[in-house]
């Protein structure tokens, strides 16, 4: 008796149907592969590197807040519950500093999506060189802050400064000394955030900007559309998602802004821009307040969840929405 005829009088299947039973090569069941597993083996070596270097001191940092933690190495270190965020409550000098960031933070980021945008608009067109134009543009964010800082800092320089200088063969004055003045330390500033973070911001911009379709602009123009009303019909909801995303990470990144600032005034003069950073850094490395110094962590990073929480919010009533 053949194995087809014995088959069919069984009345089972072929080895393509479906009454046939799956069989390995030692007459077993096929095991059946679990690709979660698969998934987590792949995801591991990246995981690995962020729970260690970000999320394992994110944890430490926050018990640290609720302790009187210290330098030196005899001292010991007690839990004290709330009460460094009781003393932050009512300590003039850390909502002085947030303040300060707050207007930092703003004062850097709108400045720099406007010029951003403008730029990239420019870059955009079809110019002759601009491949060396958008080479040129990025610059800035290829220079790390330390340099950008220093350089700044000569362009500032009261005695032989470019600006002051310039000033002077114009005939508008003597100059000023632009980073220890009371009234100037915090705008000198501001204007090195925005020329030092525009670029990233350029980037994205035209990455969207060239992500929408040439067609709509031809039949917008067809129809006898200005180019003030293609930007605001056509160009900026296109561009919308892009603009909401890149603005809430450059609010982020200069609220938390340190090494361009340290190496501008150090937080000076007199604390006019000492952002709640620096104020950290020197609670905790120039007075050894590890403890009150992980407090003000706490707040600062509660406060970037809150701006997340509210871009979050607004992409996905964003994406209801249309």
């Amino acid at each position: 008796m053949t194995l087809a005829n014995a088959t069919v009088r069984s009345g089972q299947q072929g080895p393509s149907g479906s009454r046939w039973p799956r069989q390995g090569r030692q007459g077993g069941r096929v095991p059946r592969i679990d690709r979660n597993a698969g998934t987590w083996f792949l995801v591991l070596p990246a995981l690995i590197p962020i729970l260690i270097l970000s999320v394992g001191p994110l944890l430490y940092g926050i018990a640290l807040a609720f302790t009187d933690a210290q330098s030196g190495r005899t001292r010991s270190t007690q839990w004290v519950g709330g009460l460094n965020f009781q003393d932050l409550l009512h300590d003039a000098l850390f909502w002085d500093s947030f303040r300060i960031g707050l207007v930092w933070a703003v004062g850097v980021t709108v400045p720099q999506f406007v010029l951003a945008l403008g730029l990239a608009l420019l870059l955009n067109q079809n110019l002759r060189m601009r491949w060396l134009a958008r080479a040129l543009a990025i610059i800035p964010w290829a220079m790390p802050e330390v340099v950008v800082g220093i350089m700044w800092r000569l362009v500032y320089n009261p005695d032989a400064g470019v600006l002051n200088e310039t000033i002077r063969d114009l005939g508008l004055g003597d100059g000023r000394d632009w980073l220890t003045g009371l009234a100037t330390a915090l705008p000198a500033v501001i204007v090195v955030g925005v020329w030092a973070g525009m670029p990233q911001t350029t980037v994205a911009l035209l990455a969207g900007l060239q992500n929408t379709p040439h067609e709509l602009h031809e039949a917008a123009a067809l129809d006898g559309a200005g180019a003030w009303r293609r930007f605001r019909t056509v160009t900026w909801p296109a561009l919308r998602p892009v603009a909401l995303s890149i603005t809430a990470l450059n609010f982020i990144w200069n609220f938390n802004s340190f090494a361009l600032v340290y190496v501008l005034t150090n937080g000076g003069p007199g604390g006019r821009t000492r952002l709640p950073m620096l104020f950290a850094y020197e609670e905790a490395f120039r007075y050894g307040q590890f403890g009150y110094a992980a407090a003000m962590g706490c707040v600062m990073v509660a406060v970037i969840s809150v701006v997340l929480a509210l871009h979050l919010v607004g992409r996905l009533r964003g994406g209801e929405d249309q």
